[in-house]
Protein backbone atom coordinates (compact mmCIF):
# COMPACT_ATOMS: atom_id res chain seq x y z
CA UNK A 1 0.00 0.00 0.00
CA UNK A 2 1.50 3.74 -1.00
CA UNK A 3 0.66 6.32 1.06
CA UNK A 4 2.04 10.02 1.54
CA UNK A 5 3.43 11.40 3.96
CA UNK A 6 4.00 15.28 5.00
CA UNK A 7 7.06 16.18 5.90
CA UNK A 8 7.80 20.06 6.95
CA UNK A 9 8.13 23.27 5.05
CA UNK A 10 6.13 21.73 2.18
CA UNK A 11 8.22 18.99 1.78
CA UNK A 12 6.43 15.02 1.69
CA UNK A 13 7.19 11.46 0.66
CA UNK A 14 5.49 8.64 -1.03
CA UNK A 15 6.09 5.41 0.87
CA UNK A 16 5.44 1.84 -0.05
CA UNK A 17 4.57 -0.96 2.58
CA UNK A 18 6.79 -3.12 0.56
CA UNK A 19 9.90 -1.31 0.49
CA UNK A 20 11.51 -0.05 3.88
CA UNK A 21 10.14 3.35 5.00
CA UNK A 22 11.52 6.40 6.94
CA UNK A 23 12.44 5.61 10.37
CA UNK A 24 13.88 7.20 12.90
CA UNK A 25 17.68 6.91 11.94
CA UNK A 26 17.30 8.63 8.65
CA UNK A 27 15.92 11.72 10.56
CA UNK A 28 18.49 11.27 12.84
CA UNK A 29 21.19 11.25 10.53
CA UNK A 30 20.13 13.80 8.45
CA UNK A 31 19.58 16.06 11.44
CA UNK A 32 23.64 15.03 12.55
CA UNK A 33 24.81 15.33 9.31
CA UNK A 34 26.60 18.53 8.85
CA UNK A 35 27.96 18.96 4.93
CA UNK A 36 29.25 22.29 3.79
CA UNK A 37 26.55 25.10 2.91
CA UNK A 38 26.78 24.24 -0.90
CA UNK A 39 28.14 20.55 -0.57
CA UNK A 40 27.62 17.73 -3.03
CA UNK A 41 26.04 15.09 -1.07
CA UNK A 42 26.20 11.54 -2.35
CA UNK A 43 23.45 8.97 -0.27
CA UNK A 44 24.67 5.39 -0.58
CA UNK A 45 21.62 2.43 -0.92
CA UNK A 46 19.22 5.98 -0.82
CA UNK A 47 16.10 3.84 -0.34
CA UNK A 48 12.89 5.71 -1.38
CA UNK A 49 14.96 9.53 -1.19
CA UNK A 50 13.91 10.23 1.85
CA UNK A 51 17.29 10.72 3.74
CA UNK A 52 18.30 13.05 0.25
CA UNK A 53 14.57 14.99 0.37
CA UNK A 54 15.47 15.54 4.45
CA UNK A 55 18.81 17.14 3.45
CA UNK A 56 17.66 19.08 0.84
CA UNK A 57 14.65 20.40 3.34
CA UNK A 58 17.18 21.03 5.84
CA UNK A 59 20.07 22.77 3.66
CA UNK A 60 18.57 24.67 1.18
CA UNK A 61 21.71 24.96 -1.17
CA UNK A 62 22.72 21.22 -1.18
CA UNK A 63 22.56 19.46 -4.01
CA UNK A 64 22.11 15.17 -3.49
CA UNK A 65 22.83 12.25 -5.18
CA UNK A 66 21.04 9.12 -4.37
CA UNK A 67 22.30 5.92 -5.74
CA UNK A 68 19.78 2.53 -4.95
CA UNK A 69 20.81 -0.98 -6.35
CA UNK A 70 16.72 -2.11 -6.54
CA UNK A 71 15.37 -0.76 -9.68
CA UNK A 72 11.49 -0.35 -7.99
CA UNK A 73 13.16 1.08 -4.93
CA UNK A 74 15.14 4.12 -7.28
CA UNK A 75 12.12 4.29 -8.89
CA UNK A 76 10.16 5.33 -6.32
CA UNK A 77 12.85 7.83 -4.96
CA UNK A 78 12.77 9.71 -8.32
CA UNK A 79 9.02 9.78 -7.75
CA UNK A 80 9.68 11.90 -4.74
CA UNK A 81 12.11 13.78 -5.99
CA UNK A 82 9.44 14.75 -8.75
CA UNK A 83 6.95 15.14 -5.61
CA UNK A 84 8.78 17.74 -4.18
CA UNK A 85 10.24 19.38 -7.44
CA UNK A 86 13.64 18.88 -6.71
CA UNK A 87 14.78 17.99 -10.07
CA UNK A 88 17.73 20.89 -9.96
CA UNK A 89 18.73 19.54 -6.66
CA UNK A 90 18.48 15.91 -6.35
CA UNK A 91 19.28 13.34 -8.64
CA UNK A 92 18.50 9.19 -8.09
CA UNK A 93 20.77 7.15 -10.16
CA UNK A 94 20.04 2.90 -9.84
CA UNK A 95 23.38 1.35 -9.58
CA UNK A 96 25.27 -1.40 -7.11
CA UNK A 97 27.69 0.27 -4.64
CA UNK A 98 30.20 -2.08 -4.27
CA UNK A 99 30.74 -0.94 -8.50
CA UNK A 100 31.58 2.25 -6.91
CA UNK A 101 34.87 3.10 -9.28
CA UNK A 102 32.86 2.30 -12.56
CA UNK A 103 30.63 5.14 -11.65
CA UNK A 104 31.72 7.97 -10.65
CA UNK A 105 35.25 9.34 -10.55
CA UNK A 106 37.06 9.00 -7.33
CA UNK A 107 36.44 12.02 -4.99
CA UNK A 108 33.21 13.20 -6.45
CA UNK A 109 31.37 14.34 -3.47
CA UNK A 110 32.00 16.80 -0.59
CA UNK A 111 29.72 14.71 2.05
CA UNK A 112 28.62 10.91 1.42
CA UNK A 113 25.98 9.44 4.14
CA UNK A 114 24.55 6.18 4.59
CA UNK A 115 22.40 4.31 6.64
CA UNK A 116 23.42 0.76 5.60
CA UNK A 117 22.25 -2.65 7.17
CA UNK A 118 22.46 -2.75 10.62
CA UNK A 119 22.30 -6.90 11.03
CA UNK A 120 24.64 -9.82 9.95
CA UNK A 121 22.57 -12.37 7.34
CA UNK A 122 20.39 -14.28 9.64
CA UNK A 123 20.21 -11.75 12.56
CA UNK A 124 18.50 -9.26 14.43
CA UNK A 125 14.75 -9.04 13.22
CA UNK A 126 13.63 -10.63 10.02
CA UNK A 127 11.84 -8.13 7.93
CA UNK A 128 9.06 -9.28 5.46
CA UNK A 129 10.07 -8.82 2.00
CA UNK A 130 13.29 -9.01 -0.02
CA UNK A 131 12.96 -5.34 -0.37
CA UNK A 132 13.14 -4.68 3.23
CA UNK A 133 15.41 -7.25 4.34
CA UNK A 134 18.10 -6.00 2.01
CA UNK A 135 17.77 -2.59 3.66
CA UNK A 136 17.66 -4.48 7.09
CA UNK A 137 20.92 -7.15 6.57
CA UNK A 138 23.77 -7.03 4.92
CA UNK A 139 22.52 -9.59 2.01
CA UNK A 140 24.00 -7.73 -0.71
CA UNK A 141 26.09 -5.36 0.52
CA UNK A 142 27.75 -5.03 3.84
CA UNK A 143 29.09 -1.46 6.11
CA UNK A 144 32.23 -2.51 5.39
CA UNK A 145 31.08 -1.97 1.99
CA UNK A 146 29.67 0.86 1.92
CA UNK A 147 32.65 2.23 3.99
CA UNK A 148 35.16 1.89 1.03
CA UNK A 149 32.68 3.36 -1.46
CA UNK A 150 32.14 6.41 0.87
CA UNK A 151 36.25 7.15 1.14
CA UNK A 152 36.91 6.53 -2.70
CA UNK A 153 33.56 8.75 -3.70
CA UNK A 154 34.42 11.51 -0.99
CA UNK A 155 36.88 14.08 -1.40
CA UNK A 156 40.58 14.32 0.55
CA UNK A 157 38.99 16.66 3.70
CA UNK A 158 35.76 15.65 2.80
CA UNK A 159 33.54 13.84 5.16
CA UNK A 160 31.08 11.02 5.34
CA UNK A 161 28.28 10.67 7.88
CA UNK A 162 26.73 7.20 9.15
CA UNK A 163 23.70 5.73 11.31
CA UNK A 164 24.63 2.19 12.83
CA UNK A 165 23.78 0.02 15.56
CA UNK A 166 26.00 0.29 19.23
CA UNK A 167 27.32 -3.22 19.33
CA UNK A 168 28.68 -3.08 16.41
CA UNK A 169 30.50 0.38 16.42
CA UNK A 170 34.15 -0.41 16.95
CA UNK A 171 33.90 -2.85 13.65
CA UNK A 172 32.85 0.46 11.95
CA UNK A 173 35.72 2.19 13.28
CA UNK A 174 37.74 -0.34 12.39
CA UNK A 175 36.29 -0.05 8.67
CA UNK A 176 36.52 3.55 8.36
CA UNK A 177 40.53 3.85 9.87
CA UNK A 178 40.93 1.37 7.28
CA UNK A 179 40.05 3.18 4.86
CA UNK A 180 41.99 6.70 5.81
CA UNK A 181 38.18 8.08 7.14
CA UNK A 182 39.61 9.05 10.85
CA UNK A 183 36.64 9.52 13.24
CA UNK A 184 35.79 12.78 14.02
CA UNK A 185 31.80 13.41 15.56
CA UNK A 186 30.12 10.19 17.79
CA UNK A 187 27.19 10.92 19.06
CA UNK A 188 24.83 7.68 20.90
CA UNK A 189 21.17 8.02 20.86
CA UNK A 190 19.22 6.57 23.71
CA UNK A 191 15.54 5.68 24.52
CA UNK A 192 15.91 7.43 27.76
CA UNK A 193 18.47 8.27 29.94
CA UNK A 194 18.37 5.17 31.75
CA UNK A 195 18.32 2.72 28.59
CA UNK A 196 21.74 1.58 26.52
CA UNK A 197 21.99 3.21 23.45
CA UNK A 198 19.91 2.03 20.30
CA UNK A 199 21.82 3.66 17.23
CA UNK A 200 25.42 5.47 17.34
CA UNK A 201 26.29 7.89 14.32
CA UNK A 202 29.54 8.44 13.56
CA UNK A 203 31.16 11.43 11.18
CA UNK A 204 34.75 10.59 9.82
CA UNK A 205 36.89 12.91 7.49
CA UNK A 206 38.86 11.65 4.89
CA UNK A 207 42.63 12.33 5.98
CA UNK A 208 42.70 13.67 8.79
CA UNK A 209 44.91 13.34 12.02
CA UNK A 210 43.52 11.59 14.63
CA UNK A 211 41.23 13.04 17.47
CA UNK A 212 37.55 12.51 18.11
CA UNK A 213 34.39 14.92 19.77
CA UNK A 214 32.14 12.59 21.62
CA UNK A 215 29.06 14.75 21.72
CA UNK A 216 26.01 14.73 24.50
CA UNK A 217 24.18 11.52 24.16
CA UNK A 218 20.73 12.29 22.57
CA UNK A 219 17.87 10.89 24.40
Amino acid sequence: MRHTDKLWSGYALIQDDSFFKLGQDSMLLSDFAAPPARAKIMDLGCGNGALGVLLCARHPHVTVTGLEIQPEVAALAQENVELNRLQERMTVMQGDLKQYKSLFPTGSFDYVICNPPYFAQNSGFGAKGQNRLHARQDIGCTAADAVKAAAYLVKFGGRVAFVYRPERVCELIADMKQCQLEPKRIRFVHQHAAAVPSAVMIEARRGSAPGVQVLPPLL
